[in-house]
């Protein structure tokens, strides 16, 4: 069986996104949800093989993991998701060294709320969020925003 590739992936998750409610409230609870879940695992105890490698967490592996994904489907997109995932994790840094509290409960609030706004969305649209389908689903939904930046850019994907 031959691999999806970025625009088979984001025509499909595309079916259930189609008003225009729904796809603002993506607009900002998808990225959000990035922002949490990463925050959420940023705190996950690490194994001490992990200690040992400046900012080598299970936040930062799961990047990693994604980014084989990522990579296997489109460069550009790959490039992009590299990028924002970065400044997501700069931002979880900054955040870490205010010292206002541990990253995850934050992470966790943000999560909540953002699972919160996107099950409303898909109430709106009344359909089912795609990842019930297929769970990659969920790596697709940041590729479906960043696609439309790069079309306003005019970068190909």
């Amino acid at each position: 069986m031959a691999r999806k590739q970025a625009e088979q992936w984001l025509a499909e998750y595309g079916e259930s996104h189609r008003d225009s409610t729904n796809k603002r409230i993506h607009w900002v609870c998808v990225p959000l949800i990035v922002v949490s879940l990463l925050g959420l695992l940023w705190d996950v105890p690490t194994p001490a093989w992990m200690v040992r490698v400046p900012l080598l967490n299970w936040a930062t592996a799961f990047v990693a993991l994604c980014m084989v994904f990522y990579f296997s489907i489109s460069i550009p997109l790959a490039i992009g998701m590299l990028i924002y995932t970065t400044i997501v994790i700069g931002l979880i840094v900054w955040y870490e060294r205010l010292g206002i509290g541990p990253v995850w409960h934050a992470a966790l609030a943000i999560f909540v709320v953002a699972w919160i706004g996107q099950f409303i969305g898909h109430k709106i649209e009344g359909k089912k969020p795609s990842f019930l389908k297929d769970i990659l689903f969920l790596l697709v939904g940041p590729l479906w925003l960043l696609k439309d930046v790069y079309r306003k850019l005019g970068i190909r994907y």
